[in-house]
């Protein structure tokens, strides 16, 4: 059985999360982040849909997740190849967000960022 129904929905299924583009955009930015990092750059994030979040991202080959295998952990995150190939899709819908959604509707601006 298909796991997807067309193309739209897998690239839907992909980036939908609350917090996915935003760990997208994120890295996109620094290249590499750790997971503190990630959680204080999101602020409203709990630990564990953080987690789940950057779990998903990486097994749909978005992310990619470096253990440095230290006493003290010590994992980077940064996007792989697929995952920099979103941003321009992602940028194309944050700019008609910006130019057609009234901004005191939101909470955040991410095209600003």
């Amino acid at each position: 059985m298909a796991k997807y129904l067309n193309e739209f929905d897998a690239t839907m299924q992909m980036i939908q999360g609350k917090w996915k583009i935003m760990i997208m955009y994120e890295l996109a930015e620094v290249e590499t982040s750790r997971f503190g990092a990630l959680q204080r750059h999101i602020q409203d994030v709990s630990h564990k849909t953080l987690a789940n979040q950057l779990h998903e991202l990486e097994d749909d080959n978005l992310i990619s997740r470096h253990d440095f295998k230290t006493a003290e952990p010590h994992v980077e995150y940064r996007l792989t190849e697929t995952g920099k190939s979103l941003i321009p899709i992602l940028d194309a819908i944050c700019d008609w967000g910006d130019t057609h959604i009234d901004h005191n509707l939101m909470d955040r601006s991410l095209c600003d960022e």
